[in-house]
């Protein structure tokens, strides 16, 4: 689906390396469109279908994050961090301080930091597509919101975020030490779409700034940007 959150999987194909056929969809007034529907019965994007060799039906994948631990699981694993510290095996606090990081960034990417830049593009429309008559009671409104509720959440989040780079393991570099994981292509497009705007800046947050400007410039993010580019005719990571 142009524009939406499906790019990154397109960057974790690419960075398996693995064959695939990609198949792309038009928004309708900012929605994807009934087709998707014919896919899943929720109509939403990214979907991947995976069809395996000898098998009958393609499995249908949905959601970002099942999408790439599937597909880390099989074809991908040194996308994900060792699980288990050194004797420590199926123990109950004997995983590893990367993989921990690894599952929670998972969950964190959609569950948490997701839905406030939805909401940031929903009160954005709401300021720039109010009827003009009722612009100043919707600014106020949608000012409210963000003062109260919206920045300084997104405030604590972008904070948590640098710190998390800082104290990353092995000598860091990306969310979970010192090598690209699955969590950190999942990552790329929430702070991608937030760099510059809704208080992500260089002078505030600057590691977390320069993390995303190595993401961008790794190879198969370009790959995966170019792909887009000639599909879509450009590339616009915004939301």
């Amino acid at each position: 689906l142009e524009k939406s959150r499906a790019q990154r999987i397109l960057w974790l194909l690419e960075e398996l390396k693995i064959d695939y056929e990609l198949k792309t969809y038009k928004r309708q007034d900012m929605l994807a469109p009934f087709e998707l529907k014919k896919v899943h019965p929720l109509g939403k994007s990214p979907l991947v279908s995976v069809q395996a060799e000898g098998a009958g039906e393609p499995i249908i994948l949905a959601e970002s994050g099942l999408i790439a631990e599937y597909l880390i699981d099989h074809f991908g694993p040194q996308l994900a961090p060792k699980k288990w510290q050194d004797g420590k095996e199926g123990q109950v606090q004997g995983e590893t301080e990367e993989w921990l990081r690894y599952r929670y960034y998972m969950h964190y990417a959609e569950g948490t930091l997701m839905p406030y830049l939805v909401i940031a593009l929903l009160l954005m429309n709401i300021r720039t597509k109010s009827p003009f008559f009722i612009k100043p009671i919707a600014n106020a409104i949608a000012g409210n919101i963000e003062s109260m509720f919206l920045n300084p959440n997104l405030k604590t989040n972008l904070s948590f975020l640098e710190d998390q780079i800082k104290s990353a393991p092995d000598g860091g570099g990306f969310l979970c030490g010192s090598k690209l994981t699955g969590v950190d292509i999942l990552m790329s497009f929430p702070l991608g779409a937030a760099k510059g705007r809704v208080g992500f800046t260089n002078a505030e947050y600057p590691a977390l700034w320069d993390y995303v400007g190595r993401l961008e410039a790794m190879d198969g993010f370009k790959r995966a940007v170019q792909k887009i580019v000639d599909v879509e005719g450009s590339y616009d990571p915004s939301l």
